[in-house]
């Protein structure tokens, strides 16, 4: 090899077992569905011609919206418990160190960084601050905000004395009425299809950017650093 050739050098972290990232997977799908079910509910195509009894379409869409409710609902429990018997890396998505004031500092060089006004970036194991910060308020509290307002919604269908009655009715006399909750959940799509869509740009930019893997990881469970020195 050339000696003024840089020499590239790779490291290797596992970061997230399998059945984390099988969790983030089966989510991820779960908010697709949601999200393209949820727009028809909010906006129903037009109606089919012939007579209502010979077609199924809005049941069909709900019924898929539902579907895909309860699997975001128990995938998040499954989460939450994965959190306890998961290694370190697995707690991120429930804890948040707001109290250290390095968590903080690299928060701002993180928001410098995307905002292309660094040029070195900050290299973590696991969720950088500015990536662990959104993962908490949007999946973790957007995340329950979404199931406790939609089965709130659901439970108008199951009807008084229905487990999600008796779990989630609360959730529209406390809102106010059950259109306001509607507006909430429904606003709440748009901010996880927000959030959906930077993600995938930060991680895609990561992968090139930062010389570390972001989209790789969440396939294999293995971080890797890349460094090229003389």
């Amino acid at each position: 090899m050339h000696p003024s050739l840089p020499t590239t050098r790779q490291t290797a972290v596992y970061v997230y077992q399998a059945p984390l990232r099988a969790w983030h997977w089966i989510n991820a799908a779960s908010i697709t569905v949601l999200a393209i079910t949820g727009w028809f509910i909010a906006n129903p195509p037009p109606s089919l011609s012939g007579e209502a009894s010979a077609h199924f379409q809005m049941g069909y869409i709900r019924f898929f919206h539902f579907a895909a409710a309860y699997v975001f609902a128990v995938g998040f429990l499954f989460r939450l418990y994965w959190a306890f018997v998961g290694n370190s890396y697995a707690r991120q998505l429930f804890t948040l160190p707001f109290w250290r004031r390095a968590f903080w500092a690299e928060l701002v060089h993180e928001v410098r960084w995307y905002a292309f006004q660094e040029s070195e970036p900050r290299k973590y194991v696991g969720h950088n601050p500015l990536a662990h910060l959104f993962m908490v308020v949007i999946i973790t509290v957007g995340g329950l905000v979404m199931i406790f307002t939609g089965f709130a919604l659901y439970s108008e269908q199951t009807g008084l004395g229905s487990w999600q009655d008796k779990l989630f009715g609360w959730v529209i006399p406390l809102v106010g009425q059950s259109q306001d909750v509607r507006m909430w959940h429904h606003w709440g799509m748009w901010v996880l299809v927000v959030f959906v869509m930077l993600h995938v740009y930060t991680a895609v930019r990561e992968d090139v950017m930062s010389r570390q893997s972001l989209i790789s990881t969440m396939i294999s469970g293995w971080r890797m650093f890349k460094d090229d020195r003389p």
